[in-house]
Formats: structure tokens, C-alpha cells, sequence
């Protein structure tokens, strides 16, 4: 359900870029400090954002270095390191387990079930540093799976029920996200929960929007099933999408960031329409293909 809050390159200058990588290759590094090569596995952009978002309202002390690795072994990348980039690091490893557990559930993929036991193994320490945090998100993401494995309604009042339980699936997994981006319990919790709800609440309806006749075909869940096809799918899905990153940056602004700003912009504006014009792209070529 990660893979969604990226840059727009084309739109970023080549110095913020430099930048933008060197918090992911810093937390790379993290993972493969903490949790090996299995952990550098599952590295996303989308805890790169959520550690420049920390990083520019908190302020932390962060070390700059540089290094090679496997993917660029020829060439040294700048790299930035703090707390924040190992908070990332914990999280995403985290979030790999649940991807593979969904993964086999949906599925019965054997290497991703090999692999979410190998991250497993390396990440039980995290209930000792975040303890109530995890069983925060454990609680919702047990709320989420339950939710998401329920039958949908047929016949009359379908549509509506449809559309309730996509409400409540996108907003389960926006308290989730919620808890992620609220590290501290100060002045900005309240900013920082009403901004990783609405990205949560974003990054599920994109999941939804782009999974649905890879669902269709599967018979794996997905409560956009009931609307694809309808003659206003694609503009209703649009509008949703709309007023979450509305409600989202409106949060985000409030944040007294000014460290990669534009950075974090360059996201929220215009990168994570980036996958959404894609998709929408790609059917639409396929509707006229016939």
C-alpha cells in the first residue's frame, strides 16, 4: 500500500533532488545497520517523506557522510543520517512485515511469507522502543484486515454501503499513518495526526483506485469493486483523491517547516499525482483501444 508519496522529478531542481536522495540513502543505511540486507529490501520513498517531514519541524542534529552500495557500487552518494531517518528505517521495516503477512494472506506468495519471518525476526526489538506506538498500530491494523475481509452487501443499498466501508477502511488506515508522523506528544501533535490521517486516507484510496481490476480478476477484496465501470468512476475516484491531499496540505501548512520546504511541496503537489495521471492514463488508453 506504499509507493505512492514520491517527488515529480521533471518539476524538482537538481540540488533538492541531491538532497531529496541523500535522506534516502541515509536511510538505507539505517536499515542495513539495523536490520541487514533483508531490511535494505524494503526501502520506500514514501519513509523518506515522512523523514524530511520530521526533520524539517523538529530540526534535529544530522550528519552528513557519503558511500557506495550494491544498486551504485561505482559511484559515492551523499547521505543524511538522524533520528528521524532511523525512526523511517524502524517504521518501514515494520510496514514490510505487514506487507508480506497481507501478501500470503491474499495471495500465498512463499517469499514474501520467508521474508516477512526474516524482518520479523530482526524487528521484535522495536516493541521495546516504541511499545505503545505498535500496539496502537497493531489494534488498527487488525480493525483494517477484519474490516477489509467482511462481505459486501448486495442488492439495494449496496452502493451506499460500498462507499461507508471505503470511508472506514481509508479512515482506519489514516489513523495509522496518523501514528506515524506523531512522534511527539507537543504542540504540533494535533497538526501532525489531522495531516497523516488525510495522507493515510490519500494513500488507500490510491491503493484502491490503482488495485481494482487487478481485484476484479483476483477476487481479493477492494471496495471500488462495486463502482468500476460506472459511467462517473473515474471522476468520483478523482474528487476523493482531491479532498484528502486538500485536507492534507491544508494541515501541512500550518507546520512551521522551512528547511526543504520545497521539497516537501514538490510531494504533496504535484508527486504523488504522479502515479494517479499514470493509471488514469493507461485506462484511458485501454477504453479506447477497446
Amino acid at each position: 500500500m506504499f509507493g505512492y508519496i514520491r517527488i515529480n522529478k521533471a518539476e524538482m531542481k537538481f540540488r533538492e533532488f541531491d538532497v531529496y536522495q541523500s535522506y534516502y540513502c541515509g536511510i538505507c543505511r539505517d536499515l542495513k545497520r539495523k536490520y541487514g540486507a533483508a531490511g535494505q529490501f524494503s526501502l520506500s520513498y514514501d519513509m523518506t517523506f515522512v523523514a524530511m517531514l520530521l526533520t524539517g519541524l523538529y530540526e534535529p542534529e544530522t550528519s552528513t557522510g557519503t558511500c557506495r552500495c550494491m544498486v551504485h557500487p561505482l559511484e559515492k552518494h551523499e547521505t543524511r543520517n538522524n533520528i528521524y531517518t532511523e525512526y523511517a528505517a524502524d517504521m518501514n521495516a515494520l510496514f514490510a512485515c505487514y506487507k508480506c503477512r497481507d501478501d500470503w494472506k491474499d495471495e500465498k506468495k512463499l517469499h514474501q511469507l520467508f521474508y516477512g519471518r526474516v524482518l520479523e525476526g530482526r524487528s521484535r526489538r522495536l516493541q521495546e522502543t516504541y511499545g505503545e506506538k505498535l500496539r496502537r498500530i497493531e489494534r488498527l491494523m487488525q480493525d483494517f484486515e477484519e474490516t477489509e475481509q467482511q462481505k459486501p452487501q448486495t442488492g439495494p443499498g449496496a452502493q451506499d454501503s460500498g462507499y461507508s466501508r471505503l470511508d472506514t477502511l481509508a479512515g482506519l488506515f489514516g489513523k495509522v499513518m496518523a501514528e506515524i508522523v506523531t512522534v511527539r506528544e507537543d504542540e504540533w501533535a494535533d497538526h501532525l495526526r489531522r495531516f497523516g490521517f488525510f495522507l493515510g486516507k490519500f494513500i488507500y484510496l490510491m491503493d484502491a483506485y490503482e488495485d481494482v481490476e487487478t481485484d476484479i480478476r483476483n477476487g481479493t477484496p477492494n471496495p471500488l469493486k462495486g463502482r468500476y465501470g460506472s459511467p462517473d468512476f473515474e471522476e468520483a475516484c478523482r474528487t476523493m483523491l482531491t479532498m484528502m491531499m486538500s485536507e492534507c496540505c491544508s494541515a501541512f501548512e500550518i507546520l512551521p517547516i522551512l528547511d526543504n520546504v520545497e521539497i516537501l511541496r514538490n510531494v504533496l503537489y504535484s508527486g504523488v499525482w504522479c502515479r494517479y495521471e499514470a493509471i488514469h492514463e493507461k485506462r484511458r488508453k485501454k477504453e479506447q483501444d477497446g
